[in-house]
């Protein structure tokens, strides 16, 4: 499965949303310094995002940017499969299966295809913001502890004006 560039700054801007859930705005400016990501590209992306009401925004001086749900409701299967179509690493189930029952020599083949199609969207269907900023915070600890103090304190979010 390769998810496009496009996909990955989305889901990195709305880790960045989800980590500043409660806390108000995030400017587009704040999220694409913070994640460098291109502002212009950014701008696209959450004007996707806002249009498919993953995201909300207020315009003006003091506007910016939220997730219209918690944090623990946004799946990551549905970003991809919003902004880069289906979860389809060998095809999509239907025609794996209708390749499995006509394949005439390797039908086992494609029968494996299906099974890891099958697996990487339970595993993403099943995967919040939420999840994933657990398993940022995780993964930093043990990074912490295996450094040494270079690492220790570390934070998810730069810190907001």
């Amino acid at each position: 499965m390769k998810i496009s560039q496009r996909g990955l700054y989305a889901l990195k801007a709305l880790l960045h949303l989800a980590a500043a859930w409660g806390q108000g705005l995030v400017t587009t400016r704040e999220i694409a310094e913070a994640e460098r990501i291109p502002e212009k590209f950014l701008e696209a992306i959450l004007a996707a995002l806002k249009n498919a009401r993953v995201v909300k925004s207020t315009r003006g001086r003091l506007g910016g940017y939220q997730l219209r749900r918690p944090p623990e409701e946004v799946v990551v299967a549905d970003i991809i499969r919003l902004l880069d179509g289906p979860i389809a690493p060998f095809g999509d189930a239907a025609e794996l299966v209708d390749r499995i029952r006509t394949e005439e020599r390797h039908a086992g083949l494609f029968e494996l295809f299906l099974e890891v199609r099958n697996a990487a969207s339970a595993i993403l269907d099943h995967t919040t913001l939420a999840a994933l900023l657990d398993r940022d915070r995780r993964i930093y600890s043990k990074r912490a502890l295996e450094s040494g103090p270079s690492l220790q304190g570390r934070k998810l979010v730069t810190k907001r004006k």
